[in-house]
């Protein structure tokens, strides 16, 4: 696939998304946001193979956040003056990417390299599995111009660091180090640069070969339970068990296992 934003490939089960705006710091527009959601559609219509996504970005970066001088924050064209909706292009664009991606039907692991700012640190974020370079840091940087965290940065952050944490981050706008995201719980690992994406597409290729459709009911499960009382969390459970019961992958685990040897999931 030819894009003039992004890079996409395809191999071993695994479809990885690359941010290729490195001279920009891999900064968003709505023109980078389209391409972004014409890939991960090809997934979400099975006009592609992988059973996992990666997203990370190209060069010392993994996002900047909204190009604010190409429109990717609402802004007057230019820095012209007078009243701008900012939110526009939260609806038409940011988030429209936010609900594709936590809808996948497969695992998304996102790896983190350097500064993770603005939207690009709320995408960063939505990654089931999140492995931070010892470069990366977060920032919500929205207070520093005025404006206030999108792109589901108030729904993620207070359930991920907790209230205190969160609205640290989004009042101060201080960068958050890959340690300190560590410590709090932000991020599933921390490694050397060097070793960021062997690390991620170590962690991608076991999840393309796990039973894909229980992985996709344990995501969306986490995030429907966060939110409902045990009795209904427990007919989350039950409805998906349900489904996954009926999946070819529980049939082959179940076989795999009493003949003792390692299961081949197909992922139906």
């Amino acid at each position: 696939m030819d894009f003039e934003h992004i890079l996409w490939s395809e191999a071993d089960g695994v479809a990885t998304l690359t941010l290729n705006r490195p001279d920009r710091l891999n900064s968003l527009h709505p023109g980078v946001i389209a391409e972004m959601i014409e890939a991960v559609d090809r997934i979400r219509d099975g006009l592609s193979p992988a059973r996992c996504l990666v997203l990370t970005g190209a060069g010392r970066g993994f996002s900047s956040g909204a190009d604010l001088s190409g429109g990717g924050g609402g802004t007057a064209a230019g820095g012209r003056s007078g009243p701008v909706d900012a939110g526009k292009v939260l609806e038409t664009h940011f988030n429209v990417l936010l609900e594709r991606l936590f809808a996948l039907p497969v695992p998304l692991v996102t790896a983190v390299n350097g500064p993770a700012a603005g939207a690009g640190c709320s995408y960063a974020l939505a990654g089931d599995i999140i492995v931070a370079a010892e470069s990366a840091y977060f920032l919500q940087a929205f207070v520093n111009i005025g404006l206030v965290p999108d792109v589901g940065s108030t729904w993620m952050l207070p359930r991920m660091v907790g209230r205190v944490r969160a609205t640290r981050m989004m009042m101060l706008g201080e960068k958050i180090s890959a340690a300190e995201a560590l410590e709090w719980g932000m991020v599933t690992k921390v490694v050397p640069d060097a070793a960021l994406m062997d690390e991620a597409m170590g962690i991608a290729r076991k999840l393309a070969a796990g039973p894909t459709r229980a992985l996709a009911m344990i995501r969306t499960g986490i995030r429907d339970c966060m939110d409902k009382t045990l009795t209904e969390a427990l007919m989350v459970e039950r409805r998906n068990q349900m489904a996954a019961g009926r999946s070819a992958d529980f049939a082959e685990g179940v076989m795999a296992f009493l003949e003792k040897r390692p299961a081949k999931f197909s992922g139906a």
